[in-house]
């Protein structure tokens, strides 16, 4: 059974910074895609990014294109999410998840979820 653990959400002004990790446990964590999704409170779950487990390729919501950029470092087992240019929309609780299926940019994609971390935007 995977174990992911996300760390690094915070309370930040807009047009800060943040860079939130996930932590998996197992020993094929490099044979996966890994993904963020974000919940705001009275909103559904989103697709944030993911990035492949080939080359690293990436994909991002058109919501946080150009301003969020994900990554991965295999050897560690972790993957990342920097958030530059945070506004008050950024505000909610971020979950990393593992993926086993296509499309990427669907929850049900994913088997196995971190906790999540809340990440608050002040305006």
């Amino acid at each position: 059974q995977v174990q992911l653990v996300e760390s690094g959400g915070g309370l930040v002004q807009a047009g800060g910074s943040l860079r939130l990790s996930c932590a998996a446990s197992g020993r094929t964590f490099s044979t996966y895609a890994m993904g963020w999704f974000r919940q705001a409170p009275g909103k559904e779950r989103e697709f944030v990014a993911a990035i492949m487990w080939s080359l690293g390729h990436t994909y991002y919501a058109d919501s946080v294109k150009g301003r969020f950029t994900i990554s991965r470092d295999n050897a560690k087992s972790t993957v990342y999410l920097r958030m530059n240019s945070l506004n008050p929309e950024d505000t909610a609780v971020y979950y990393c998840a593992r993926a086993f299926q296509d499309p990427h940019w669907m929850g049900s994609s994913y088997d196995y979820w971190g906790q999540g971390t809340q990440v608050t935007v002040s305006s």
